[in-house]
């Protein structure tokens, strides 16, 4: 151990591929990680659990190409854990489920390395509720085995015994086993299973890429090959593989399996790019702005230190909510600052986020858009009154006008800048994707920029454009874009609801 006394492993199973199936302790330990090993089949999104500090070192294993040697990956695990840092071998699916967890385990026992093991999700038993399929049922199977396709290579003679494995009232799973799928169908048909068994082979399971073949165990290995469906895969055996024609939940969604673009700014993107995950849609994060505080703070010092003489303070975004909480606390004060100011909250994600600090809007406009804001403001509000509109330095003039031309004194801060992120890979993202989301103007504009010489229509062309709503809307169609989709209830999860109906209506 290094002299921090601190060094120690991490044997996290990241689960198949869903992050909802990530174990509250994997993501803790991931968000404290120093350095990552990470195998091929974790994916992107658990990888970021790890924190933008962490020493990230790929060290993952498909078939015939290793990113680096079983012993190489143990050495490392064992160097950097004695020198002190918090390691996390992270694996896919289970770490003891025919991921050479256990040896890895003893490798580190062996050096008097600290360690921890974090089971996960298997693909085992997951693959196949994603695809419909229980592995248990009543009428069909008491019990279920578990079993490698594809065994240590260096053996002599299988250890698997395929006479108990042929069993008509037990399910088999297999994993690994696709590029032997034609011999162990033929093993299990010599050894008594009925040519007419039900098989599913489930490829990507729990993710948005997912592929089930379903058919007989005689002619599988045909099917599977017409299919292209390649590894990692799980295949089941026996007559539970054929309740999925009625239990299919995960991939027939209307956005499953669609490649969706996230141009939102990158911090936000997390929460809307889980929740297409949680309805089959593959998130292609391309940040089209980034928020950035302002360069000089003094107008926010100056509104909170009169805060009193306001009597409105409004707040267009969550952003806006953040940048005034952070002013607030760089001069030690709180939300007892405001005090007997009214505040409105434009959306129900901003008044969620005041919520955070303790503040309870006063006003919560039914649309959440800024033109809705201010005849409320005005009906409740006398000529004269101050109004404090704390929001992006570059936001539209629409509401402050309307709040002027009523006789309201309006202050402007300028809470926080939104700039465009170099993104050299963006028009390949963009190419990529099925559906284009735009959360608000500016990820319009940036889209534009990121662009370059490339027109947005052409870009955008066969694809579904989906705004979130008509302010947005209004100014794709300024750039040349053909909006599809505008969603009624302006907000992320309003959005994903309009895009499935959007979907489902066209098949």
């Amino acid at each position: 151990m290094g002299t921090s006394g601190r060094g120690r492993v991490f044997l996290v199973g990241a689960g198949p591929g869903d992050p909802g199936l990530l174990t509250l302790r994997a993501a803790e330990v991931l968000e404290s990680a120093e350095v990552l090993l990470y195998d091929a089949l974790a994916s992107d999104a658990i990888v970021a659990f790890a924190p933008a500090t962490c020493e990230r070192i790929y060290v993952g294993k498909r078939a015939g190409d290793h990113a680096m040697p079983q012993d190489e990956i143990e050495r490392l695990a064992i160097e950097r854990a004695r020198a002190g840092s918090r390691v996390v071998r992270l694996k896919g699916g289970d770490p003891f489920i025919f991921g050479r967890g256990g040896e890895e385990a003893q490798a580190l026992a062996a050096a008097g390395v600290p360690f921890e093991i974090v089971p996960g999700v298997s693909s085992a038993y997951a693959a196949p509720a994603y695809a419909g399929i229980p592995l248990t049922h009543r009428e069909y199977a008491a019990s279920f085995t578990v079993a490698t396709g594809h065994e240590d290579p260096g053996k002599a003679v299988s250890s698997l015994d395929w006479s108990k494995l042929a069993d008509p009232q037990r399910t088999l799973v297999l994993l690994m086993a696709t590029a032997n799928l034609r011999e162990i169908a033929n093993e299990l048909i010599a050894h008594g299973l009925a040519p007419q068994t039900p098989v599913a082979v489930v490829q990507d399971g729990t993710r948005p890429s997912q592929r089930t073949v379903l058919g007989r165990i005689d002619s599988i290995a045909d099917d599977v090959a017409a299919a292209k469906i390649g590894a990692p895969a799980v295949v089941v055996i026996g007559g539970v593989a054929a309740l999925r024609t009625q239990l299919r939940w995960f991939d027939n969604g209307a956005l499953f399996g669609k490649r969706v673009l996230i141009t939102r700014a990158g911090e936000q993107s997390g929460e809307f790019a889980r929740a297409l995950l949680a309805r089959g849609a593959q998130p292609v994060v391309a940040p089209t702005i980034a928020i950035v505080p302002v360069d000089d703070t003094s107008d926010a010092d100056r509104a909170i230190d009169d805060l009193a003489s306001y009597a409105w303070l409004i707040f267009t975004s969550q952003n806006g909510v953040d940048a005034f909480f952070a002013r607030l606390a760089a001069k030690k004060c709180d939300a007892r600052s405001i005090g007997a100011t009214k505040v409105a909250a434009i959306g129900e994600r901003t008044a969620a986020r005041l919520r955070t600090h303790g503040v309870i809007a006063d006003l919560v406009p039914a649309e959440f858009i800024s033109e809705e804001i201010a005849p409320e403001v005005i009906a409740r509000s006398s000529p004269g009154n101050g109004v404090l509109l704390y929001r992006a330095q570059d936001a539209r003039d629409v509401l402050p006008q309307m709040l002027q031309d009523a006789g309201l004194i309006i202050t402007i801060v300028p809470a926080y800048s939104t700039v465009i992120p170099p993104d050299a890979q963006f028009a390949q993202k963009v190419s990529e994707a099925d559906v284009l989301t735009f959360t608000s103007a500016s990820t319009i504009r940036g889209f534009v920029a990121l662009l370059g010489d490339i027109p947005a229509s052409h870009a955008a062309s066969g694809k579904c454009v989906a705004c979130i709503g008509p302010i947005t809307a209004n100014a794709a169609a300024q750039a040349g874009l053909t909006v599809d989709v505008v969603a009624p209830v302006h907000t992320t999860v309003g959005l994903l609801d309009a895009l499935e109906l959007y979907y489902a209506t066209r098949t």
